[in-house]
């Protein structure tokens, strides 16, 4: 098995399978990759599916950043079913008769949810109300008043309807929750609806085609074939403007000193030494570059990104 050296980090896109929390993918890798510094980039649901990226090592400094991108997921919305958890795994409250499903009014209905719009965040959330997260309190039978919040919905897509079931694709920002919005859109058409299924095909740069499929990841006992599988940090940071600096200024940062970085765009950048090794994210303004997250990761590997 791969050493347990501190030094081996990086970013491991894998597939969740259905029935699985994220923290269980977790453990389990964290077993098999002998990596005592492990989390993962945004939790899905049990019975969801889908892209996980899992961090490593120094990657896990970059979880703050990670969860910040914009995500997509497949639904498939059941109209006609209520259910108190927004999704099949939840108790049916309510049914109700589906109206022939003309493409039209679905995509109408649809357009209500684009943009930035405002959501009131389910019981069956890990959200936090009096110090309990609001599935124990929902498991109590309790309902507490939840403040609606504002998430972004750049784009959503009608894949296609088979009464009583819409598949729909989401291009979301961070906090959308997909159950709500299938019980928004049930709603809208006024029959109600709930979530059937989810899978989650991206997060930020990494695609569900890139992840190691979740019978590999499932069967695994030994680390070797996923440490191989394995991203560089900067896989996840290549969105932010790179900056380069010579072998003393990148000392001096990496010492938590800011820097002159003329010509340097201003905010968020990802800072290298002059071997071309990242020495962690810098926060730039004029002319200056003040270190935010310093990092001591693997030198540069080749990576694969989807296109």
């Amino acid at each position: 098995m791969p050493s347990t050296s501190p030094s081996r980090s990086g970013v491991l896109p894998v597939e969740k399978g259905p029935g699985v929390t994220s923290f269980q993918v977790v453990a389990h890798l964290r077993r098999v990759m002998r990596a005592p510094k492990i989390g993962h980039g945004g939790t899905l649901d049990p019975d969801a599916t889908g892209i996980l990226p899992i961090l490593i090592g120094e990657a896990t400094k970059i979880t703050p950043y990670l969860i910040e991108f914009d995500k997509e997921y497949v639904a498939t919305v059941r109209l006609g079913v209520v259910t108190d958890t927004q999704d099949l795994s939840g108790v049916v409250v309510e049914t109700r008769p589906v109206p022939p499903l003309d493409r039209a009014v679905v995509q109408a209905a649809l357009g209500r949810f684009v943009g930035t719009i405002r959501q009131v965040p389910p019981m069956y959330s890990a959200l936090r109300h009096g110090g309990h997260r609001l599935y124990a309190l929902a498991r109590q039978g309790l309902t507490v008043e939840r403040e609606p919040r504002e998430v972004t919905v750049y784009a959503i897509t009608l894949e296609s309807i088979a009464s009583p079931d819409l598949t729909i694709r989401v291009h979301c920002g961070k906090g959308t929750y997909i159950r709500t919005l299938a019980a928004d859109l049930g709603t809208a058409l006024g029959c109600g609806g709930t979530l059937a299924s989810l899978v989650r095909t991206r997060v930020g740069p990494y695609a569900l085609e890139v992840a190691v499929p979740w019978a590999e990841v499932r069967d695994a006992r030994q680390g070797a074939a996923l440490w191989a599988r394995t991203l560089p940090v900067d896989s996840a940071l290549e969105g932010f403007a790179k900056l380069q600096l010579d072998a003393a200024a990148a000392r001096q940062f990496g010492h938590g000193q800011a820097v002159r970085a003329m010509g340097c765009p201003d905010g968020l950048v990802r800072v290298y030494d002059d071997q071309d090794r990242l020495v962690g994210l810098g926060r730039a303004a004029a002319g200056r570059v003040r270190p935010e997250r310093l990092l001591h990761a693997d030198p540069p590997r080749p990576r694969v990104l989807p296109a």
